[in-house]
């Protein structure tokens, strides 16, 4: 099965003391063999911000 589940983290959250938000969602392991980078919404920061693949 090439598809992969993955979990986002914001980046910002964590500098600034703040609880990190999570995203899960799935990638294309053949297209996508580096780590995911998306902006994404954060509601304790209450703007977009960096959320990177972790696991």
């Amino acid at each position: 099965m090439p598809r992969e589940q993955i979990i986002l983290e914001c980046t910002e959250a964590k500098a600034e003391g703040k609880p990190a938000s999570r995203y899960y969602g799935t990638k294309n392991k053949k297209l996508q063999q580096g780590k995911i980078e998306l902006r994404k919404y954060n509601p304790f920061l209450r703007r977009h911000t960096l959320h990177r693949e972790i696991k």
